[in-house]
Formats: structure tokens, sequence, C-alpha cells
């Protein structure tokens, strides 16, 4: 027998792996690779278990791939052109500043990273998502909001059949005001000027996002390049990428940030959230396959990931199925907003979770779950983000 930190952080060993002289992340087993996003988010579950050198490493292993703001969405023998994300160069930067904050210094920012160093290498990100990446990825100037192509987020299945959010994500919203904040401690020539993109960022979410008769926030602005998130249309999906809004301080009224903890406990299932809740929906969501329409555009709800891949899997992916990684983030953001007696309840779900590890892949976690009863796991057996999430967030609720 052993502790649930100790089995937590003997799960995480499992994934990190060298590449070349720096180390990545295989971001589940049997069949994944080493995914950005996957990994960045990673090494927040590295940094919580004290595990700094292996953080450090992937942090650079990834960083000396930047290139005009992008980092590489995958990376599949040498080859690393795949950078179809809007997340992971944001990951990044809070990966960043986790590992800052815990040290109480900066000075993993000056240590060498190719021929930069890691803080060249946020201001780089950040500069170019100010002016727009090769990939499409630009803020709008009026509201500061980051506008994220067609599959270029975690919901990233390829689109079509996937699901559309072309326009402005909520939590690529959230990542990118963590950035911005973060940035604005860090630059000793430039503070305001992050800063005040950083208040502009939330003041437009409170402004285009909040759903008055929902209690939550409305899951992307969707919009084509080069329109204004105001001249964007806000989705009524109920999803979970919310949560980041309140875990990474995007939010701070403590009446709006319970709304959503309350309206997200209908994504909750064992071991895991839907990633969009059973109810009808006000604006469409079409889903197409060689021309041909997938499923109820007002009831896009799919609560078993089974079935032809192109057809019933991947639309349900992200359209029912219950995902290991966001439990924690639901518990991390109960635990904030209901300071008296959320941490317990946040515990005992994580616990259960905990518990899960004894069956299936033994001494991990699953990736996916389906959304409907008996929520059987699925996907891979074992899944870094998982694993890392869970410990990440146990840690800090120990506290």
């Amino acid at each position: 027998f052993c502790t649930p930190d100790e089995a937590l952080t003997a799960a995480l060993d499992d994934y990190v792996v060298k590449r070349n002289d720096l180390n990545t992340v295989i971001a589940g087993y049997p069949w994944f690779l080493d995914w950005g996003r996957d990994a960045l988010i990673f090494v927040r579950g590295l940094i919580a278990a004290g595990k700094m050198d292996e953080a450090g490493s992937i942090l650079k292993q990834f960083g000396q791939f930047e290139n005009n703001g992008t980092i590489p969405n995958m990376i599949r023998g040498k080859d690393a052109g795949n950078r179809n994300t809007s997340d992971a160069p944001l990951w990044f930067f809070v990966a960043c500043a986790d590992l800052v904050r815990i040290q109480g210094n900066e000075e993993f920012l000056d240590s060498t990273c190719g021929d930069r160093t890691i803080r060249d290498i946020l201001f780089s990100i950040a500069n170019a998502y100010e002016k727009g990446t090769p990939n499409g990825i630009r803020m709008d100037p009026e509201s500061c909001l980051i506008f994220s192509p067609t599959h270029f987020t975690w919901m990233d299945t390829n689109h079509p059949p996937g699901t559309p959010r072309e326009g402005y994500p909520i939590e690529i919203q959230a990542l990118w005001h963590a950035a911005l904040a973060f940035l604005a401690e860090i630059d000793r020539e430039r503070p305001a000027h992050w800063q005040t993109r950083a208040d502009r960022v939330r003041a437009s979410v409170d402004r285009w996002f909040y759903l008055p008769g929902g209690g939550y926030l409305a899951d992307c602005l969707h919009a084509h390049s080069g329109m204004p998130a105001a001249a964007a249309a806000a989705d009524d999906a109920l999803r979970p990428n919310q949560l980041l809004a309140v875990t990474l301080g995007l939010l701070t009224g403590s009446r709006r940030r319970q709304q959503i903890v309350t309206a997200c406990q209908a994504l909750l299932v064992p071991g895991g959230l839907r990633s969009l809740a059973d109810r009808p929906v006000e604006r469409p969501l079409e889903i197409h396959k060689d021309g041909r329409l997938l499923g109820d555009p007002r009831r896009p709800y799919r609560g078993r990931y089974a079935g032809d891949e192109d057809t019933e899997r991947k639309p349900a992916y992200h359209n029912g199925t219950a995902w290991g990684w966001w439990l924690p983030l639901f518990c991390e953001a109960l635990a904030q907003v209901y300071p008296e007696t959320g941490r317990d309840t946040a515990r005992a779900y994580l616990a259960h979770s905990i518990r899960m590890m004894r069956g299936g892949c033994v001494g991990q976690l699953p990736e996916i779950f389906d959304g409907d009863a008996p929520h059987t796991p699925r996907g891979c057996d074992a899944q870094a983000w998982s694993v890392s999430e869970l410990l990440r967030v146990w840690h800090k609720l120990a506290g």
C-alpha cells in the first residue's frame, strides 16, 4: 500500500521521456506521442510534485521550438511543423508562472533555451499574439480578446467532423489574461502595457461572455477571421472550459464565480466532467461529415463514446464524453469559491479518482469516460494530464 501522494507521484514518472538532451511527455498510452498542450499542462503537476528539473527540461524542450508565437501542437519524430494550437503557447506561460512562483524568484526565466532565454520566448509569444501569428491567431485590438482558428484548442478533433469553435473560446481568454498578468509582473520596462490589456480582457469577457439567463459563460464567441469580438455570436453551450476563468483569476466577483461552479455541477460524473451538458442548446451546434449533418444540432449531446470513428466517436469526443483532467479543475474552482465548505467536498471527489487507480490500468487513470451511466472508461488507458492535474489539485487542497 502507498499514500495518494506516493501513488500519484510514481505515476508521473511513466510519462516523462527523453527527446535528445531534454525531456518531453508522452500524452497517453498506448498510442499518443508528445503533444504541446498536454505536455505543458502536465508540467504543472511535476512542479506541484517538486520535480523541478524535469519540469524545467520540458519547458526548455518546447520553448526552443517557439517561432513567431507558435509552439508545436505535436511532435512526430523530428517533425515539429504541426503548430495548429492557440492554447499550447499560453499554457507555456502558465507553467512558467507556476515554476517562478513556487521557487520564489525569476532565475528560471533568465536560463538559456536554445539561443534565447525563457523570458525572451515569453515576450516573443505575447508580441506575436498581439500582432497576429502566421497561422491565424490574433488579438482583437478593441477587446484585447484572442481569436482562435477552428480546431486550435484542446477540443481539436479534426473539423469536420469535430466541434466547431472558431472565434473567441473562453478558455483561450482565461489563459491569455493569465499570460498578460504574469508579463505585468516580470516586465521591468512595460508592466503597464500588459496590465492595461489584462484589464481590457477582463472587461470584455464580462461584457460579451456572461449569459444572465443561464448564470454561466458562453463557451465561445463564434466568428470568422478578421471579425471583432463585438460582432461575434455567443453560444449557450454549457462546457467546462469556463472553469479556467475561475481558477486562473480572470473572474473576481464571488457571486459570478459561484454561479459558474454551480452550473458546471451538471457536468459531473464519477472521475470526470462531461465536455457538454445533456440539454438542448439555442444556438445550433452543427457537425458535418462529407456534406452530411450528423445528429440533431439542437441536441448535440452524445453520451457514449463508441461506434464509427468519424460519424460517432469524433462527434462525441467533446460533446458529452467526460474527461478526467477536468475533474481536478472543477474541484480547484469549488474550493476557491466556497472556501469554508468546498475544500472537503472537492477532496472527496478527488479521493474517488484516486481509488479508481486500483483498477483498469493499475496505478494510472484513463483519458475519458462515457458521459452516460455507467460512465465506462474509454480512450487511452493511461493519460498524462488525468494524473498530473489530480496530483496538482490534491496537493493544493491539502494546504
